[in-house]
């Protein structure tokens, strides 16, 4: 969860152009493999999370709605779950 917390933070807040984020730009970001990366974008855009852009060049993820809607969510949580001294 925390990985996905933080690829939606990403593409809501430190887009490099306004397409979108990169591939390689997420992946510095959240330090993980290119394969495991796939595998959570494609998930994060098949829930809605996620708005995928391709050009000739690359693909490129901004944050939908919804995923601001989740994202909002999920930091009231990690705010709850800290508040009891959980770490997620």
């Amino acid at each position: 969860m925390s990985i996905i917390g933080d690829i939606l933070a990403t593409t809501r807040d430190e887009i490099p152009d306004e397409n979108g984020a990169s591939v390689t730009y997420l992946i510095r970001k959240a330090n993980i493999s290119y394969g495991r990366i796939s595998k959570i974008l494609e998930i994060l855009v098949h829930q809605g999370l996620l708005e995928q852009t391709t050009s000739d060049r690359a693909s490129k993820y901004k944050i939908s709605q919804r995923g601001r809607e989740f994202l909002q969510a999920y930091s009231g949580f990690r705010e709850f779950a800290d508040s009891f001294g959980l770490r997620i």
